[in-house]
């Protein structure tokens, strides 16, 4: 998802009432964030998250979905126009592109990724910020298969620009729309057949709180959903906006349940410059999120960075997620045999 504002992709519409806004907060997001000197009596700044590992790979500044793996990450791009760029990328615990797989098929906006528990992974390609695409899909990529699996689905209500995936504790994907004020879940009605397509059901809606975390989109960036995650034990999920970060429990394995009906506890995640991403670490103890940087000043990578959480139920760690060779690791081992992709 490109900035508001940009030339080269004016993709992103706020409702008209917002457009104006949006035009003034352009110049700004261009440039690196400022952080205003704390006035007398002011309550502290959140804390800025710690910096992991840069990622230095040229095809990968705008990234959209991230998930942390037992052996590095996997991470997708915005839509991207290069060809070179639309790719799953398995990264390394140093943020090298380790593998590369290619999607069969041109995607049309991939906003997210979800690791399931048994290693498939899923790719969102439901960005539409025109609201006019017919189908939206998924891309699921099975561990150690060697390409992407289309799934298309339709909305029962009208196309919807979304940029969050979460996966149901029966494996099934929930997407989670990019609007104002109550963002819907949906739902496949139907088994996901590859190359078909499937009618989505919607299964509610979800209203994050308020706050007054700083982002370059001012109070427009606090109230639009950008991605989502599932923990690795499968009690809590994040939702997360460009400011902030959402924790819900999951008690009883009902996600829609408690992304509806849930309190959720809030992580600033102060200044980013375009944070879509957002993960659990393996062990469920932090949030790790990158932000594009394709408008960003030359030379500025995207950086990996870890939020504590806040206190919830005892996580732990479970096993079976993708590593970067896309194959599902055993428990407290790092798979690096799976299946061919392209050269990194």
């Amino acid at each position: 998802m490109t900035r508001p504002g940009s030339a080269r992709h004016p993709r992103w519409r706020w409702p008209v009432a917002a457009a104006a806004v949006a035009v003034v907060l352009a110049p700004v997001v261009a440039a690196a964030p400022v952080v205003a000197a704390a006035r007398p009596g002011a309550a502290p700044a959140p804390p800025a998250g710690r910096p992991v590992c840069d990622i230095r790979d040229d095809r990968l500044t705008e990234i959209s979905g991230l998930a942390a793996t037992d052996d590095g990450f996997v991470a997708v791009n915005d839509g991207a126009d290069e060809e070179s760029r639309r790719r799953i990328f398995f990264l390394d615990a140093s943020c090298r592109v380790v593998r590369a797989v290619r999607y069969p098929s041109r995607p049309r906006d991939t906003e997210d990724l979800a690791v399931g528990a048994d290693g498939t992974i899923w790719v969102a390609d439901i960005g539409d910020n025109d609201r006019a695409r017919r189908t939206v899909a998924l891309w699921r990529l099975s561990p150690g298969a060697a390409r992407p699996v289309l799934h298309r689905m339709t909305y029962p209500d009208g196309a919807h620009d979304a940029e969050a995936l979460l996966v149901d504790d029966g494996g099934r994907p929930v997407v989670v729309t990019k609007q104002g004020g109550s963002a819907g879940l949906y739902r496949p009605a139907a088994p996901l057949r590859a190359g078909g397509t499937v009618p989505l059901a919607r299964v509610g809606q979800v209203r994050l709180p308020s706050t007054t975390t700083r982002n370059p989109y001012s109070f427009l960036g606090r109230r639009v959903v950008t991605g989502g995650a599932n923990a690795p034990d499968g009690r809590r999920v994040v939702l997360r906006t460009y400011a902030d970060a959402f924790e819900f429990d999951v008690p009883d394995g009902d996600l829609v349940a408690a992304l509806t009906t849930g309190r959720p506890r809030s992580i600033a995640l102060p200044d980013e410059p375009q944070g879509e991403s957002v993960s659990y670490s393996r062990d469920g103890r932090s949030l790790l999120t990158v932000s594009e940087t394709a408008n960003q000043p030359p030379g500025t990578r995207p950086r990996i960075l870890r939020y504590a959480l806040p206190a919830g139920p005892t996580p732990s760690a479970r096993p079976g997620v993708a590593g970067p060779t896309g194959r599902a690791a055993a428990p407290g081992a790092a798979d690096r045999t799976g299946a061919r992709g392209d050269r990194a």
